[in-house]
């Protein structure tokens, strides 16, 4: 008798870990899946802009502020007229020689022959604040410059919408949320305008550690530097 109630129990013991494991394995899935597909849709309507330092020594990592000023001060007026991340991604690839062109001025303009490639690329972005508006980590197109040999802390913001001309600290203006909006499904301009709200911010803090912990799982690409946090000439 009393063996027959001990293997009831392990029987039912065995079902509650059998049923435990795939309630387990059906949120994984579920927060996957979420993960993935919104991080995508974020992503497909957003453009990066990520200059590489030659090394992280003091010279090499102001020349690279260099290369990032003049590039997005020569062009300002085409990047903050785009009015979707199709019309910047066709604007950046009309001009990638000129672009690489520009870079390469100014590094030789400072005294250095450094190589410098320029290309539309994919690249892995953590979270990043504007204000009020919060992007979600993963992987996103961006303009990648490179400066020698990109093995020095690097710099990035959002060249679609046009962020890297504003001031972080105090937030998007009008006309960023407008093409936000504009651009975006409303479940995922919600996610990254409210992350404030309860039921937001666990959505947002889903995606967020998904796609760290994706990223832990691969070599990283490269290390961000602390500076991406500080404004450029006062924005970014």
């Amino acid at each position: 008798m009393e063996k027959k109630k001990a293997l009831q129990e392990i029987k039912i013991i065995a079902a509650s870990a059998a049923f435990g494991l795939l309630l387990t394995l059906c949120v994984a899935a579920r927060t996957y899946v979420y993960s993935e597909t919104t991080q995508a849709e974020i992503a497909r309507n957003v453009l990066r802009f990520h200059v590489l330092a030659n090394s992280d020594g003091e010279r090499d990592q102001l020349l690279k502020q260099k290369v990032r000023d003049g590039v997005l001060e020569t062009y300002r007026e085409g990047l903050s007229a785009s009015a979707s991340v199709d019309e910047t991604r066709e604007f950046l690839t009309a001009r990638l020689d000129d672009i690489k062109a520009t870079a390469g001025e100014i590094v030789a303009g400072n005294g250095y022959d450094y190589p410098v490639t320029v290309q539309l690329t994919t690249d892995f972005f953590p979270t990043k604040v504007y204000g009020d508006v919060t992007f979600p980590p993963g992987n996103y197109e961006a303009l990648r410059i490179t400066i020698g040999e990109g093995a020095g802390q690097n710099w990035w913001c959002v060249m679609f919408p046009p962020l890297c001309y504003i001031d972080a600290a105090k937030g998007l203006p009008g006309n960023g949320k407008t093409q936000l909006a504009l651009n975006l499904p409303e479940r995922e301009y919600q996610l990254l305008t409210n992350t404030r709200e309860p039921a937001i911010k666990i959505k947002f803090k889903i995606i967020e550690w998904w796609q760290n912990l994706k990223q832990n799982k691969a070599v990283p690409l490269q290390r961000v530097a602390a500076e991406n946090n500080t404004p450029l000439t006062g924005r970014q």
